[in-house]
């Protein structure tokens, strides 16, 4: 049976974030910023970056004291091409996606972190994707519009339809962008689940609390033949579908989501 995050948190685990993983943390994300920095003055293609980041991602995890397990991953081998959404649940959610996707990808984050040193200058140098949410209609449109190039060309993309981490681990109202990127680029939608990181480290918290991760994947959602005019039916569906997974029963293997 999963054990949930206690509120607070015990002293032991408050003591250790503080003085060893959030250090760690730190030194890892320096170390390994820096050489996807420096990789990227002579790597064009991103690939060297992302091996990187995939690096960084496991180190993460585990300075955290955690460890992921992906259920539905044959899901993840049946197109060369796709949009992958998932719940947003935390700050852990990127390491824990690029720990377990075996692939190349680049993902859609909010036109903010652009701005903040450092995280700014690798999301532009490593050939992520900066999305316009609560903008104007043209903005968003507009930056929309780089994710389905980067689909078109043969790059599979990774979106957090909620927008912004949940504040309380219930699933969110979804945004139509995921849906909308592979309706007009002709991919699948698929749908992903986590579960586990918002107990690891929720919103407006900084201690860690280790616990059983899954990255659970569904069956792809074709697209083939949809209009933008389904956009929202197809942002409901999807929506369903990681809703489904999330609420797997502890212990039971999820089995691929088959959506109407």
């Amino acid at each position: 049976m999963k054990v949930r995050r206690p509120n607070p948190v015990p002293w032991f685990y408050r003591w250790r974030t503080n003085l060893i993983q959030t250090p760690a943390l730190s030194v890892v994300t320096g170390i390994w910023g820096s050489l996807a920095l420096f990789v990227s003055l002579f790597e064009k293609s991103g690939r060297m970056q992302h091996r990187i980041a995939q690096q960084w991602a496991r180190l993460c995890v585990w300075i955290s004291g955690s460890r992921v397990t992906v259920r539905g991953a044959e899901n993840l081998n049946k197109h060369a091409v796709a949009v992958y959404a998932s719940n947003h649940t935390s700050y852990m959610d990127t390491p824990v996606v690029f720990s377990s996707l075996p692939f190349q990808f680049r993902i859609l984050a909010k036109r903010e972190l652009w701005k903040i040193a450092f995280i700014g200058w690798y999301l532009n140098r490593s050939g992520q994707i900066p999305i316009d949410v609560g903008g104007s209609a043209h903005a968003s449109l507009a930056s929309l519009g780089a994710g389905v190039k980067a689909l078109r060309a043969g790059m599979p993309l990774f979106v957090f339809p909620e927008g912004a981490r949940t504040p309380d681990g219930r699933l969110q109202t979804f945004l139509s962008g995921a849906a909308f990127l592979a309706i007009r680029a002709q991919v699948p939608l698929v749908p992903v689940a986590l579960s586990g990181v918002y107990d690891l480290l929720p919103i407006h918290t900084h201690h860690f609390y280790p616990s059983e991760l899954t990255l659970s994947v569904g069956t792809p959602i074709e697209t083939k033949g949809m209009t933008v005019r389904q956009t929202d039916e197809l942002t409901e569906r999807l929506r369903a579908a990681i809703e489904m997974m999330v609420e797997a029963p502890e212990g039971r293997e999820v089995e691929p989501v088959a959506v109407p």
